[in-house]
């Protein structure tokens, strides 16, 4: 199984450049359990980076266990649905979080 970090590592060459435009976000994920930590996704000036740990000032957090971010991520759980379930707790601004899914094709 991947691991969040490994997906993490990844991100930046999965932006979508053409979506990206003038967006500036920062997005944290804070997820729990085995493999779990804090990551920061930023996007702006049409490029994504990601940072270990959680940027202050971010627009949103998003919270949830480790193992369901990694099945989100590779198809196995609907964001929509874990979102709906209580799977995903997103603190802040969800248009946010909107937007980097839309950047990243998630």
């Amino acid at each position: 199984m991947t691991t969040p970090a490994e997906i993490f590592a990844n991100m930046p060459d999965k932006l979508d450049v053409s979506k990206a435009g003038d967006i500036n976000l920062a997005v944290v994920f804070s997820l729990t359990g085995d493999n779990g930590g804090d990551w920061t996704v930023k996007v702006a000036d049409g490029k994504a980076s990601v940072d270990d740990g959680a940027a202050e000032g971010a627009n949103a957090t998003v919270k949830m266990d480790a193992g369901d971010y990694a099945d989100m991520m590779s198809g196995k759980l609907n964001p929509m649905m874990a979102f709906m379930s209580g799977k995903v707790k997103v603190d802040g601004d969800l248009n946010s979080v909107m937007k980097l899914q839309s950047l990243f094709g998630m």
